[in-house]
């Protein structure tokens, strides 16, 4: 959120500008010799650290034995801001953190880059605010470069701009935005325990189907699952076109493990769909065509705006007349690790950033089938915890809502 006209008493600085000294990159990587659960040594922030809540914990990480030149030269300071350098994904370029912990108390490894403030000028936690707006997140992923792997340089973080209030007011600012967003992380972490409580009692009753220890008959997926149905990826110029009738999915409205419509996209002016390509109340959807830790994602409808359509890369189950399995239990049986793994292994694509199966593919996955019966038994079991995670999905909803506009008034000097 870079407003051309700043607030009166407001300033704009580089990342650079506010920096006390040269942004660097670490130089520690996963090969090296690290102590595993051990006391001894330094902690080190690895780059998948930087994703986790709003502030970086140290505790569990791995550690090194480093020189002591090392730990003067790549000793993080307190208040230092932390950007992803690297990564496969482009989303995760530049993503930013902030190291609230004792200075010289941890180290950062080879992808990340380091720019310490100067404090007197800036708070870390308000830079770190801004650096997450989705529109800053743009600028800074339009400075990253690709080939095998996406990289931000020194030269693209210290580009960035960031609108600096008074001192007191970051800090303000920052405290708003940072309790707003912990009750977001509460909401996210009641809706994994949930999730963990489904994954529970599905395991209790079922055990793994796919190693069967339970000793289920063994059987084809296509022996309970009748097939897939789909629909067509035709997209209007203007894929936001407020005009178009009709929508067509996208991938990533399933991507969630929960079924997200308003992640579509508009349908050419004039196109009627044919009927059977509509979704509809209680359809299961799965994600033929994603990323390899993506594919074969699935989703329960349990919202369906009459105007939506499947596309080509997202299927529909289509049951047996006489059901042979509950939709919930099957739901749950695509999201098993080793069940995953298996669609996998039958993927196929050169490319690891999308890969694609067939039906038949899916179809022939063996596993062990627990009795119709035990399936509807658990699927009674969950209705309560799916209830429960609705409210917290809606609630969830609500909050990032407000998040996003105490945002835009937060940078805009309205908050």
């Amino acid at each position: 959120m870079t407003t051309e006209k700043l607030p009166i008493g407001w300033k704009k600085m580089t990342i650079g500008e506010l920096a006390k000294n040269k942004p660097s990159n670490g130089i520690f990587h996963k090969n090296s010799a690290y102590l595993v659960n051990s006391q001894s040594g330094i902690p080190v922030v690895w780059v998948e650290e930087l994703f986790r809540g709003n502030e970086i914990d140290v505790k569990a990480s791995r550690r090194l034995q480093p020189t002591a030149s090392e730990v003067r030269k790549y000793g993080l300071l307190h208040g230092d801001i932390l950007f992803c350098r690297s990564s496969l994904k482009r989303d995760g370029i530049a993503y930013s953190n902030v190291y609230l912990g004792e200075s010289n108390a941890a180290l950062f490894e080879c992808h990340v880059i380091r720019v310490s403030p100067e404090l007197d000028i800036v708070d870390p936690k308000y830079v770190n605010q801004f650096l997450r707006v989705p529109s800053t997140r743009d600028i800074a992923k339009s400075k990253s470069k690709t080939s095998t792997m996406t990289t931000i340089d020194q030269q693209g973080v210290c580009s960035i701009p960031v609108p600096l209030p008074s001192l007191d007011e970051q800090s303000r600012i920052a405290a708003i935005l940072d309790q707003a967003d912990a009750l977001r992380a509460l909401r996210r972490e009641a809706l994994a325990q949930l999730e963990g409580l489904t994954q529970a009692i599905f395991i209790e009753m079922f055990g793994d189907p796919v190693v069967n220890e339970r000793k289920w008959p063994c059987v084809q997926t296509h022996d309970f699952v009748a097939g897939f149905e789909t629909g067509k990826s035709l997209v209007a110029d203007d894929a936001d076109d407020q005009e178009s009738e009709f929508r067509v999915l996208k991938i990533s409205a399933v991507t969630s493990l929960y079924f997200k419509p308003e992640q579509s996209k508009a349908l050419p002016l004039g196109y009627q769909p044919p009927q059977k390509h509509f979704v509809k109340l209680g359809d299961l959807l799965f994600s033929r065509a994603n990323t390899a830790e993506l594919i074969g994602a699935t989703a329960l409808v349990d919202t369906a705006p009459a105007n939506l359509v499947l596309p080509d890369k997202l299927w529909r189950f289509v049951w047996y007349d006489e059901p042979r399995a509950s939709p919930l239990y099957v739901r749950q049986l695509f999201r098993q690790a080793k069940f995953r793994h298996e669609i996998g292994q039958r993927a196929s694509g050169t490319s690891g950033s999308m890969k694609n199966i067939s039906q038949e593919k899916v179809l022939s996955i063996r596993v062990g089938h627990p009795p119709l019966d035990l399936q509807q038994t658990f699927a009674t079991r969950i209705q309560a915890v799916e209830a429960l995670k609705a409210t917290h999905r809606t609630a969830l909803t609500e909050l990032d809502a407000l998040f996003a506009s105490l945002q835009h008034r937060a940078f805009t000097g309205a908050l």
